[in-house]
Order: structure tokens, then sequence, then C-alpha cells
């Protein structure tokens, strides 16, 4: 079997000096498989991606039905293509009212970026307030209202108008006013290390947009689709945005992002001028079955109201001195060691304990632990027992 590690350093943009570098040339279920008999349980999902796991039967199938029909046909919004429409009419009737008019693009990226341009061009203001140690995406605009500076100064000039403000800190919502366009935020914030709003925090803010007409946009790229524990996380904290930002699991494990709001809104973006946004793939129709698919297994299987008793478990096995608190409540949890140092150790040294973990961008000191949901207990005890192994070995304790 060939060995690509040369190549995919020599012709494969890099991210950073050190890759993963792990060959990967199967995956079924929870697991991921290299080329010599490798066995990695995946504890991250492709950062909450593959909620459905590695290859679900029922994903599988529906892309290849679709693929016996069609593939790209034309731009988006200009062909009635079924399985647009269906996946838009299910995702809708799924949120609270008042969000029943998707706008499919390609990534998490496009859909924070649209959500902003829909954000300006309904209330006519240009003001963006975001938060402190929230991520929304690396492309221009998405990286403007991104809440670490490491990450923004090597490309300034960013988006003008941007105010960054702190999560769960009432005081700062004085920042928000009659010029302010939208407030964008990540009912948890899942860079941060998997951190929850305090009681109240998300319904003050719900009043202060309203008082001040200005949109609350939920960045729900990876709480949605039962993360947390309910399908959206707008409903397990029970406030209702003005616009919601879907990706990652929304596409079933394929490429696909949205943003979700009322017709009132949305259609300001069909006129003055035409074409207000504009993507070739968005929605491609493979992309929808497969998320659609997907949706029905995570609803019929109830994955989401599984995902607190499947975290539950996880608290209770991994039990080490290293380990200082585990955050969250469902399937997307941030494990805080005492050391900040063993964190990065530990993320390092998984795929030699044959599980896969992951690091957070503003939080050095815990490391991710997202499976897919489809985790059964047999599956979640091995895990438990390789990071508790893990961080025996990282600790020297």
């Amino acid at each position: 079997m060939q060995d690509y590690r040369q190549i995919f350093l020599k012709y494969i943009g890099q991210t950073s000096p050190e890759p993963m570098m792990l060959d990967i040339t199967g995956a079924e279920g929870v697991f991921l498989h290299g080329p010599a008999g490798e066995k990695y349980i995946d504890l991250i999902s492709g950062v909450s991606v593959s909620n459905t796991g590695h290859r679900h039967p029922r994903v599988v199938r529906a892309i290849k039905d679709q693929a016996d029909d069609y593939l790209h046909l034309m731009v988006y919004g200009e062909f009635i293509e079924s399985p647009q429409v269906r996946y838009a009419e299910k995702i809708c009737s799924l949120l609270p009212p008042g969000l029943d008019t998707c706008f499919f693009v390609n990534s998490g990226s496009e859909a924070v970026e649209g959500a902003m341009k829909l954000a300006k061009r309904f209330t006519g203001r240009t003001k963006i307030v975001s938060f402190n140690n929230a991520y929304h995406g690396s492309t221009h605009g998405a990286l403007s209202i991104q809440g670490s500076e490491q990450y923004k100064n090597a490309f300034r000039p960013l988006l003008p108008d941007v105010w960054q403000i702190g999560f769960n800190d009432f005081s700062s919502l004085g920042t928000i006013d009659s010029a302010t366009a939208c407030v964008i935020v990540e009912p948890v914030q899942a860079e941060a290390g998997v951190i929850y709003p305090v009681p109240g925090f998300l319904r003050e803010l719900r009043r202060k947009c309203t008082a001040s007409g200005a949109l609350l946009v939920f960045d729900e790229v990876q709480t949605g689709f039962g993360r947390t524990g309910s399908i959206f996380a707008c409903e397990k904290f029970g406030v209702t945005p003005d616009i919601i930002v879907l990706a990652k699991a929304l596409g079933g494990g394929l490429p696909l992002g949205a943003f979700i709001s009322s017709y009132g809104i949305m259609s300001t973006l069909s006129h003055h001028p035409v074409l207000g946004h504009i993507t070739t793939f968005g929605g491609h129709p493979l992309c929808c079955a497969a998320g659609l698919a997907a949706l029905e297994v995570i609803l019929e299987e109830d994955l989401a109201g599984k995902a607190k008793t499947k975290s539950d478990l996880f608290r209770q096995l991994l039990v080490h001195p290293a380990i200082k608190e585990i955050r969250g409540d469902g399937l997307l949890m941030a494990a805080e060691l005492n050391d900040p140092y063993l964190a990065a150790k530990a993320v390092k040294n998984a795929p030699r304990s044959g599980i896969i973990l992951d690091y957070f961008l503003f939080c050095d000191s815990a490391f991710r632990i997202a499976p897919p949901l489809v985790i059964n207990e047999d599956e979640i005890r091995l895990a438990c027992e390789r990071i508790n192994n893990l961080l025996e070995l990282v600790s020297g304790k």
C-alpha cells in the first residue's frame, strides 16, 4: 500500500507545522481504521460533524440513491431540487416559529457570512457585536468577529464596526444599541472549552436585542443536531434567535451549511439588489440527501435524548487525578486538566492509545470529547479506559 505521508506534506496546503499525520483508510461507526490494521475510537466526530457515526447505512444509501438521479444542476436558488426542499421543510419544522426560511450554503463560515449580510441588509445598520473567545469561521468576515486576537492580527484590516463583549457578562450588554445590526453568539461557547451561559444571560441578550432592534444570531454550527442533548441549543435554553446558523452535522458527513430566518427577513436578500447572496454549490443535492437521512436517524433513534445519559457515563468513568472537571451537558464535553500542559500531550499521544482527541482553540488546559452520538455503552467504557490510561502515561501518575 502506498505511503502518502511525504506526498501529503508536499502537495496539500498545511494548517499547522505539526499535522496529526494519521493515515486513515476506512471508517465505520465510531471507529477509524489505518492501513496496517490500526483502529481508533473517534472521540471528536470530525469536530461535531459525524453525529450519526461514519458511513451510517441510511446516509450512504441516501447518497447513492441521489447520485442515481442527479448531481449539480444549477446555481443555488434557481431550480426546484427536491433534496433541498424536503430537507429545508424538515429542519424548519423542528425550529421555533419564525425560523421558517432556509438558505443553504457550503460551510459554517459561509453561513456566518450570509447571516451578517442578511442582518445588515434587513436593518440598514453596520455594527456587529460578538463575544470574546468565540469562533465563527476563518473567512474574512467570520474572522473579523472571532473572539481571539491571536488568529486575527496577521490578516488585518478586517471588517470594520465590530465590537466584542464578554460572554456571561451582563454589564457588557449595554454595547448593544440602535446602531447594532446583529449580535452573534454561540449558545454554548465550544472553542472556549465548552462554556455554558449562566442562568438568564441568553434571555437578557434576547431582550436587549429586541429592545434595540438588533437581530440575534445563534451560531449552532457545533451545538446543532443533538450534540448538547436537544436537537438545537435554542430549544434547550428556551431562547429564539432571529437567525440561526448551521453546518458541520447538517450535511450528515458531507459539506453543507445554512442560515435560517423568517420569510420576511430572508426575502430582503432577493431584491435591491437581486442576488443579495449567491452560492454555486450551496445546498448540493447529495449533501441535502445525506443530511436529511442523518437527521431522520437522529430523530428516530432519539440520539439527542440519549446524549445526556451517555455524557453521564463518561463522567462516571473518567476518574483520574489529572482531571480537574468535565464541562458540558450532552456529547460536547471539555476535560479540564489540573496541569495545563497535559492537554496538548494527551491530544498528541492519544492515537498511540487507540483514541482520537482534540484541543480547543481558546482553552489550552482542556481537551475535547465529542464522539458520534451513536456511540454505545461498551464503546464509552472502552474509550474511558483508554483515556484514563493515556492520562496515566502523559502525567506520569
